[in-house]
């Protein structure tokens, strides 16, 4: 597994992940205001952040993009603390470790590349997958839940963090 930065043909890939409006709900909450999205709207999205997010691809051996996350500064004048996102994996390979694998690399870049202090996220109660799979690479819950409205649906969302030791 390698970190790359995002290059913006790889979002043809990363949509491709995205089978229906609940797993892009998932994914993306409501940053989005409609599925399906193109590669276009990554692009465009990201284009939008410049300098306040990192974002990466993560390719196998073979050169073939497997997954992606972005990490951002939630507050420009705060370095300390970045915020996880829009991870996700190549759909075939979900429930095989490789999520584990990848926020592991996250929070290693977060951490010693970056220089945080502390990396948040949010995950839906609804994504058991994803819940577990931050819960087992270290993060724990702030006790804080936002709600969002999807697809008529009220769902909770986790915050979860992980601290610099």
């Amino acid at each position: 597994m390698i970190l790359r930065k995002f290059i913006p043909k790889d979002a043809e890939t990363i949509i491709k992940w995205i089978k229906d409006e609940r797993a892009f709900r998932q994914w993306s909450a409501d940053r989005y205001p409609n599925f399906p999205i193109s590669a276009d709207d990554i692009n465009c999205f990201y284009h939008k952040f410049g300098e306040n997010m990192h974002i990466f691809s993560v390719i196998d051996a073979f050169d073939n993009v497997i997954g992606h996350f972005t990490l951002r500064y939630p507050n420009n004048n705060d370095k300390t603390v970045l915020r996880l996102g829009f991870v996700i994996i190549d759909d075939k390979l979900r429930c095989k470790g490789v999520g584990k694998q990848m926020v592991s690399c996250a929070v290693d870049y977060a951490f010693n590349k970056l220089k945080a202090d502390e990396l948040t996220l949010g995950v839906f109660e609804n994504n058991f997958d994803a819940y577990y799979c931050y819960k087992s690479c270290g993060f724990v819950e702030t006790g804080l839940i936002e709600q969002y409205i999807c697809s008529c649906e009220t769902w909770n969302c986790i915050e979860m963090h992980i601290l610099n030791n």
